[in-house]
């Protein structure tokens, strides 16, 4: 059984317009903006925890006094 042309046309816009709807979700998700904006949020997440803060800050202390010591000797 043939289909009715307008029919056919119809669903082909559906198809184009379902189509451009994707396209534009997937570019705004993938923008390098968005991307950063939600690694920026996620490292900040992550700061806020206590544990990965002081043992940064920690870290960071014991680094800066075995190169004060290494430049001092």
């Amino acid at each position: 059984m043939a289909r009715d042309p307008d029919t056919i046309e119809r669903e082909i816009e559906q198809a184009r317009e379902a189509l451009a709807g994707a396209l534009d979700e997937l570019s705004d998700r993938a923008s390098p903006q968005r991307l950063s904006e939600h690694g920026k949020e996620i490292a900040a997440e992550k700061w806020a925890d206590p544990k990965i803060k002081y043992g940064v800050i920690a870290a960071g202390a014991v680094l800066g006094l075995l190169i004060l010591r290494k430049l001092l000797k």
